[in-house]
């Protein structure tokens, strides 16, 4: 797993992420000032070049890689082993069918929220 970057003075403000996880999000420090900028032994590091996600692991989400499927074909030719689905924008009424065939054959869905506005409560 790759290392978490967080941006410079974010446990200080609630706008830069203090207790708001979606604010949590990398800015490069350019103060004049900044020591973690300048790299000072002691504070945060900053990504650099050699802090990539290895390849086993890229592009892959829960562990598996996702595909973009429209209709019931393209989520029929998903393999369960390796893929996730990811159902693109289709109607509720095909939506919920593809949502209960991918669940007799076992294929992951990623985009569906609990109790959210997708037809599944």
């Amino acid at each position: 797993m790759a290392r978490q970057f967080l941006r410079q003075d974010w446990f200080r403000f609630s706008k830069f992420g203090k207790r708001r996880k979606n604010k949590l999000v990398w800015r490069r420090p350019r103060g004049t000032h900044s020591k973690i900028r300048i790299r000072k032994r002691g504070n945060p590091g900053i990504p650099l070049i050699g802090h990539k996600q290895s390849a086993k692991y890229s592009g892959k989400i829960a562990g598996l890689k996702p595909v973009l499927v429209h209709n019931m074909k393209e989520l029929e030719s998903v393999d369960k082993k390796s893929y996730a689905a990811i159902l693109a924008r289709v109607g509720a009424r095909n939506k919920l069918e593809m949502i209960k065939k991918a669940e007799s054959v076992g294929i992951k869905i990623i985009n569906l929220s609990k109790g959210g506005n997708n037809g599944t409560q």
